[in-house]
């Protein structure tokens, strides 16, 4: 179901998933996604949920991928988090909007682990020396804003999705140095 759920969100659009359709698509009865969402917002839901929980997983890869050097560790987990926007770009948004609802404590929740991830590595670059003393959130969100900054020109096909590593690489190369102690 959630498989479906997301091709249609791919596709179509959060606005226009809808449990009737996924039923039809499906083979079921119309009845039958109730039984495990009782309405479209539980399943948009889920969504994010398991995509906080995917991406995630892509970055905890990523960052466990390298060779231990800080700047590698850097630019492996913010391309997986470049590529994961932009090959997931409805996904992303579903999950960014959906988790600032009121009542949305398990999208929080399951957002914690990436945005925690990140952070942590905003504090192991400050522990080694590699960036500079201050807020690590602060810090991340300027790092969070670039690479979602190039996830959105390439979604919006401002630039070729070709060009993603290469400006992950140079964003990274840009934070590292703008970050880094100061001298």
């Amino acid at each position: 179901m959630l498989e479906a759920a997301e091709r249609g969100l791919r596709e179509s659009g959060a606005d226009k998933l809808a449990l009737r359709d996924l039923a039809r698509e499906l083979g079921v009865s119309h009845a039958a996604p109730h039984r495990h969402f009782p309405n479209r917002q539980t399943l948009l839901d889920a969504l994010a949920e398991a995509g906080f929980a995917r991406l995630d997983a892509a970055l905890r890869a990523a960052m466990t991928g390298t060779d231990g050097d800080f700047p590698a560790r850097v630019r492996e987990t913010m391309t997986a988090y470049t590529r994961f926007a932009t090959e997931n770009a409805a996904l992303i948004e579903l999950m960014y909007t959906s988790k600032h609802r009121p009542d949305a404590t398990r999208i929080m929740k399951a957002a914690e682990g990436p945005f925690g991830l990140m952070n942590d590595l905003i504090l192991q670059g400050q522990a080694e020396g590699a960036l500079q003393a201050g807020d690590p959130e602060r810090i991340g969100i300027v790092l969070f804003a670039t690479l979602q900054g190039i996830a959105s020109i390439i979604n919006g096909n401002i630039v070729k999705p070709e060009l993603l590593d290469s400006l992950v690489e140079t964003a990274v190369a840009q934070f590292l140095r703008g970050a880094g102690p100061l001298v």
